[in-house]
């Protein structure tokens, strides 16, 4: 018997739809007829791996090939009858066909104790228990045993669930062998196999499925069948398994998350592909607020980097060689420009997973990055060193400003007053300073201009008054040209000189 301190291996019903299930094992001795193993080996527990049944009873070794044969009657001393168990509440058609779901075999105790179930059934306190009970059956029992005396007849009674009879025909097969691999060579099968194992206590068979899963590949759903059974193994064995899906310490998808876009934006030769995947990445992933999180710290990030490059463009230490502090204005500048470039892309992200309200804030509160802007664009040293400066600077401005201006973000009046104050000069800077203008340019400008008339006319009228005429610059030689110049002044005028809404109400 198994002492009483030993944890006890609990019963487990084994899901899949084209394999077996962990069937509940009702075994009995034949000539023991009114008591079932069932009952019996509820006393059993699955100890340590280094726990013995009896030391009468266990095999310390077996080798590779056992001189035993499996299901072999001439040297059998049990014989087992297996069959299908039908639930009076199960009404399903059975599952193994109808020769299979009920067949005996001829086994070796030597063999089969390998399994610890089936050595608590055959160790000599059992059979002396059952010998005791044996002698008040009545008297046919009595006849049937002594007629069988050599052998040991048990039933292993299984469920009807597919496959039941043929999985727990592989495990009773294994018991023969040590060579599990032949037989354990998919995930699938380990599954299949592991729940029957666990039932009849079989260590070694047991091992050999939980090595097998912590080496191979899952799909889905056989995922869902190991964390199905992880409860059922003792922690050595469901450490490995756990830590395939178990995340660790603090939010592990957003680390991952803000690992990916490091990535993207830094460190892969194909970064337009690799941008493309995070960015597929971020719009299927399940949580909204983490993908604002790791955008935010990312942009914090980038944004940071490209305000102190320009701050040090802007005021340079010229106490060192003059090379020296020229190279390293160089690097300021493509510092500058190459996190402009990841400052923008993460804009479009935020902007398309509709998560920058914060970026917007961000953007509108920087009077000394402007000023630094205008500075570095009023002098012609970039424009050999980064031409496109200017450009990656605004479209982070104008993907914002549409973005305020087209309600994708509600920003507060503040905000929005804000942005256009102190963007809107380094859009003049740039239009008077940057040339030859490219096409591209110009409409990158224009469609600036236009945005910023249109936040314009949201705000209260001295605000926008003070606005407009800084807007000025926007008007071209044919005053046709700039309609929407045109536009914003007529609306604020129209404003100007109707009759105040509070005297209407009176």
């Amino acid at each position: 018997m198994i002492p009483n301190g030993s944890r006890k291996r609990q019963r487990l019903t084994h899901h899949h739809t084209s394999s077996t299930r962990l069937s509940s094992t009702a075994a009995i001795i034949e000539t023991f007829p009114d008591k079932t193993i069932s009952e019996s080996s509820q006393k059993l527990r699955r100890t340590s791996s280094s726990s013995t049944i009896s030391s009468a009873t266990a095999i310390t070794t077996i080798p590779n090939t056992i001189t035993s044969s499996f299901n072999d009657p001439s040297t059998a001393d049990v014989i087992l009858r297996l069959f299908v168990d039908h639930s009076p509440f199960h009404s399903a058609t059975p599952s193994d066909s109808a020769d299979q779901s009920d067949i005996q075999i001829y086994l070796h105790s030597r063999v089969i104790s390998r399994a610890k179930y089936f050595a608590a059934l055959l160790s000599d306190r059992w059979q002396h228990q059952t010998n005791t009970d044996t002698q008040s059956n009545n008297a046919d029992e009595d006849s049937r045993s002594n007629d069988n005396n050599n052998l040991v007849h048990l039933n292993l009674g299984v469920l009807d669930h597919p496959n039941s009879i043929t999985v727990h025909l592989t495990v009773l097969q294994l018991l023969y062998t040590n060579d599990f691999a032949t037989i354990i060579d998919s995930a699938s099968t380990a599954l299949e196999i592991l729940p029957v194992a666990l039932e009849l206590l079989f260590e070694d068979c047991v091992k050999s499925c939980v090595k097998f899963l912590e080496a191979v590949p899952w799909s889905e759903e056989e995922e869902k069948r190991v964390l199905r059974l992880i409860p059922f193994l003792r922690e050595e064995e469901s450490k490995e398994l756990l830590a395939r899906v178990s995340p660790g310490k603090g939010d592990s998808c957003e680390e991952m998350l803000h690992g990916l876009i490091l990535a993207a934006i830094h460190n892969l030769p194909n970064m337009a592909f690799v941008k493309a995947f995070v960015a597929k990445l971020l719009r299927d992933f399940s949580s909204r607020e983490s993908a604002r999180m790791v955008l935010e710290r990312a942009f914090e990030t980038s944004l940071k980097i490209v305000k102190e490059s320009l701050e040090e463009y802007s005021s340079p230490d010229f106490r060192g060689d003059h090379n020296e502090t020229e190279a390293i204005q160089r690097l300021n500048l493509h510092t500058a420009m190459t996190n402009g470039r990841h400052l923008l892309w993460l804009v479009e992200r935020m902007i398309e997973l509709r998560v920058a309200d914060s970026a917007v804030k961000e953007w509108s509160e920087q009077a000394a990055f402007t000023a630094d802007l205008q500075r570095a664009f009023r002098d012609d040293a970039w424009r050999n060193i980064v031409p496109g400066l200017p450009a990656v600077v605004l479209r982070c401005t104008c993907k914002l400003a549409n973005a305020v201006a087209a309600g994708t973000i509600l920003a507060a009046k503040q905000v929005r007053m804000k942005l256009v104050k102190d963007w809107l000069p380094v859009l003049i800077v740039c239009k008077d300073n940057v040339s030859p203008m490219l096409p591209s340019h110009k409409t990158l400008y224009l469609e600036l201009e236009e945005t910023f008339l249109r936040i314009i006319s949201t705000l209260p009228m001295p605000d926008a008054q003070v606005l407009l005429q800084q807007c000025l610059s926007f008007s071209t030689r044919n005053v046709e040209d700039c309609p929407h110049l045109v536009t914003a002044f007529n609306t604020w005028f129209r404003r100007a000189t109707q009759r105040p809404q509070l005297e209407n109400l009176d």
